[in-house]
């Protein structure tokens, strides 16, 4: 039996985060459209090598090829479940995303939207930084690293902070956020699989919401 999640949110929500705390806590598979572009990119396979054209080109990757990423990862990695991590964005990708879990006898379990508060959100995001080495996420003032300049997970000093974590970009980021992706939640709202958590509440309250949600999907409705 495979449960599939989508985590909906702005930029810095904190989806990240959470999609971490599900693959250690429930063993699901994250499966990030970054990630997989440049794990494909790497392969050496036929896609891979689509993949490399398209994006050295400077082109932008279709969403023909994402799905298809998508579809090798769901036929070949045995896993409880997966959580879409940067897809869908659109309409058109959600409409996609579908039509395919549809032909693999699976569907969108659940949809959790993180809702936030913008002022507050570039408060969080201005601050934030992560280690490069384990993806754990700090913050200046509310998470700062017990030893100055070293992860707490794994030790590294390879910390950093995203160009675009400033408040001026991030205004732009949830602009492209409102327009493109936020139409998701009536969509997955009419079709009676979205759930609303405050993503502005402390990181395990948010985990704690999210694994209610998870603990109430229908047995029966998880197929696979």
């Amino acid at each position: 039996m495979t449960v599939n999640i989508i985590l909906l949110g702005p930029p810095g929500a904190g989806k990240g985060t959470q999609a971490r705390r599900l693959v250690e806590e429930r063993g699901l598979v994250q499966l990030s459209t970054g990630d997989m572009l440049r794990e494909a990119r790497s392969s050496g396979t036929e896609m891979g090598k689509v993949v490399a054209e398209v994006m050295d080109k400077g082109q932008l990757v279709t969403d023909e090829i994402v799905i298809g990423l998508i579809r090798e990862k769901l036929e070949s990695v045995d896993a409880p479940g997966f959580i879409f991590d940067g897809f869908p964005r659109t309409l058109a990708q959600a409409d996609a995303l579908g039509t395919l879990l549809n032909g693999l006898g699976q569907a969108v379990d659940a949809v959790i939207e993180m809702r936030v508060d913008d002022d507050a959100l570039v408060d969080r995001i201005s601050g934030r930084y992560t280690c490069g080495n384990c993806g754990e996420v700090y913050h200046d003032t509310t998470r700062p690293t017990k030893t100055e300049g070293v992860c707490d997970v794994c030790g590294s000093t390879d910390l950093r902070r995203r160009a675009d974590d400033n408040a001026e970009s991030l205004k732009i980021r949830l602009l492209e956020y409102y327009k493109k992706t936020s139409p998701l939640i009536g969509y997955y709202y009419r079709g009676g699989s979205l759930n609303t958590i405050d993503g502005m509440a402390e990181v395990t309250q948010v985990a704690s919401e999210i694994a209610q949600v998870m603990d109430s999907i229908p047995r029966n409705s998880v197929q696979g």
